[in-house]
């Protein structure tokens, strides 16, 4: 039989811990550090979750998108805006998401689970991401 060379492993404590992780989502909620939320809601790694007061995809406007703007420059240099369309994947048109592209603000769109779940990948990686996630509308 070989030998195996003795070799320390160092096992570090998990640093999402202490940051907003997706714990949860389904067609009309998404949980987040076990708190359930049944309305659209924008998440970023620290600080509080916030309500989005969107009622659907079509009632989007450029203000919503202002208001999501205002809301991530808060924070500390967020480098991608993950936006969740709802149920079905769908694209907001280029006027409404003028402030983000104005503010030079990386975004993509995907559907309101593929972005849960892109978000906390992205989060486990360290980087500064933060999810408005339309929630419970158009389900």
């Amino acid at each position: 039989m070989p030998a195996f060379p003795h070799t320390a492993l160092k096992l570090q404590p998990d640093p999402l811990d202490a940051h907003q992780i997706i714990t949860a989502y389904g067609d009309a909620f998404v949980e987040v550090n076990g708190i359930p939320y049944a309305h659209s809601i924008i998440v970023e790694p620290e600080g509080p979750v916030r309500a989005w007061l969107v009622p659907s995809f079509a009632a989007l406007t450029r203000a919503h998108f202002q208001d999501l703007v205002q809301v991530i420059s808060q924070s500390a240099m967020t480098e991608l805006l993950l936006f969740g369309s709802g149920a079905k994947l769908r694209f907001p048109s280029a006027p409404l998401i003028a402030p983000l592209v104005e503010r030079k603000i990386a975004f993509e769109t995907m559907d309101s689970h593929a972005a849960c779940r892109t978000y906390n990948i992205l989060v486990s990686e360290g980087r500064k991401v933060a999810a408005a996630l339309l929630v419970g509308t158009d389900v």
